[in-house]
């Protein structure tokens, strides 16, 4: 009489598992009308790429040149991998830190060792020219909360001319250009 029981259990029916939506993407916050609030979570989007000591003119390079981390969304990312393009509302975070050198057991090379802050480009279709760069580093001030767009021609007119997809500077991210090869 048991064992009746429990096979009548087990050939009940199951019910579907519950469908889980996908995370939405983290999307640009505003203040003071286009004010970009500073992004937070960042370090949990996708890495892209890190470069030391790039510059875009003529000369040497600074001497205490930083690293310059880049992280995107993870739903911005799988996207662009998808289709090849940046979707509406797609934030790029490059954080700024200075390059250490002979510290601990370090005796060549450089690494990361301080936090100087975060600058952001941001794709939003509300704007005439779709993309905007902020700077949230401030002068030598604590990190800015919120920050005013730089002007067009400051970093705007060099991403349109010169990055290979969609104002992003593609050829410099390893992760970005692998994934639409």
């Amino acid at each position: 009489m048991f064992l009746l029981g429990v096979v009548a259990l087990s050939s009940e029916p199951k019910s579907p598992e519950p469908k889980i939506a996908p995370p939405k993407m983290a999307r640009p916050r505003y203040a003071a009308g286009d004010e970009l609030i500073r992004p937070e979570g960042y370090r949990e989007w996708v890495f892209v790429g890190s470069s030391i000591g790039m510059g875009y003119k003529e000369g040497n390079p600074p001497s205490n040149a930083g690293f310059h981390n880049i992280y995107i969304q993870p739903e911005a990312y799988r996207q662009y991998v998808k289709t090849g393009t940046f979707p509406d509302k797609t934030m790029l975070v490059m954080e700024k830190v200075t390059a250490g050198t002979n510290a601990s057991i370090n005796k060549h090379g450089r690494f990361g060792a301080a936090f100087e802050g975060i600058e952001a480009s941001v794709k939003d279709e509300r704007f005439p020219e779709k993309w905007r760069y902020y700077d949230f580093i401030g002068k030598g001030g604590p990190p800015l909360k919120q920050a005013k767009a730089f002007p067009k021609d400051r970093c705007w007119n060099c991403h349109f001319e010169h990055a290979a997809v969609d104002n992003v500077f593609v050829q410099f991210y390893p992760v970005l250009r692998e994934a639409r090869r």
